[in-house]
């Protein structure tokens, strides 16, 4: 799968040839990519396969999860200029992206773990469409969860499914009766009505969609009360900042989710030169 994303963008940005690279000699050289800006690393992994489909060795290089200086070299390159030219900016486009999300992801962990330790921070499906894979890798890298790749991984009743049934309890049913009883369910609530009766509906996960830190507390307390905080995950999601997480953390959710993890990082500088 990785192999078959990474050929179809270069194929993207080359069409049906690199028209100035087909002017220059083809000479066997070596190149080094360079972290123009302090950050953490991600998405050598999908680079080092993607220069493998084009016959280029890697001589040296860091690894995943690594923080960068400011101009070190991160990649060390060994092949012919063409091959080297043609991925370049294909290359360095996963990596400037990844590590932007990774830089992300591990700054918002390491404010979000000032209050609770075990805090889990998680992305969310708001990803670019066909790159959503390296940008769910790199959560991953720092430290993050993944949450749902796709729709086909796990089962998260939303808003709008629960509008075709006539309430939590029937859609639950109905979920249960046609999956393992093995596979986690997780349901989007709204109110904290809707928390206490999704618990009772035996979820397992349940999502305190666009909740303030307050109506969380509220909702937490109700559950409690009912004897049901201990049976269930609680997800806290919608609009949370690196800004407000620690406001977050300390109502007592489980996990967090940031949509800002996936399509607000800003991306990081990298650059590579033939040497």
């Amino acid at each position: 799968m990785l192999k078959k994303k990474l050929r179809e963008m270069v194929r993207e940005d080359v069409g049906v040839k690199d028209i100035t690279t087909a002017f220059t000699p083809n000479k066997k050289v070596r190149a080094e990519i360079v972290a123009k800006e302090p950050c953490l690393i991600a998405g050598l992994l999908e680079v080092k396969v993607l220069f493998s489909l084009f016959n280029v060795k890697i001589t040296n290089s860091t690894t995943d999860g690594t923080a960068a200086r400011k101009n070190q070299r991160i990649l060390s390159l060994l092949g012919n200029s063409h091959d080297i030219l043609v991925v370049e900016r294909t290359a360095l486009n996963i990596l400037s992206r990844m590590s932007g999300i990774a830089s992300l992801t591990s700054e918002i962990l390491q404010e979000a773990r000032k209050d609770n330790p075990e805090i889990r921070i998680a992305a969310t499906r708001k990803t670019t469409p066909l790159f959503g894979y390296f940008e769910k890798k790199a959560v991953n890298v720092a430290g993050g969860e993944t949450h749902r790749l796709g729709l086909w991984d796990m089962i998260l009743i939303k808003d709008n499914h629960l509008k075709l049934f006539k309430n939590i309890k029937q859609a639950v049913k109905k979920v249960k009766e046609n999956t393992s009883p093995t596979d986690e369910v997780e349901i989007e609530a709204s109110t904290a009505r809707q928390v206490v009766e999704a618990a009772k509906a035996g979820v397992d996960i349940i999502m305190l969609d666009n909740f303030t830190p307050r109506r969380i507390r509220d909702a937490i307390t109700l559950l409690e009360k009912n004897g049901l905080r201990k049976g269930v995950v609680l997800e806290a999601s919608g609009g949370i900042k690196k800004e407000t997480i620690r406001e977050y953390v300390k109502t007592g959710v489980d996990v967090i989710s940031l949509g800002i993890l996936t399509n607000a990082a800003k991306a990081k500088d990298f650059s590579l030169k033939i040497i």
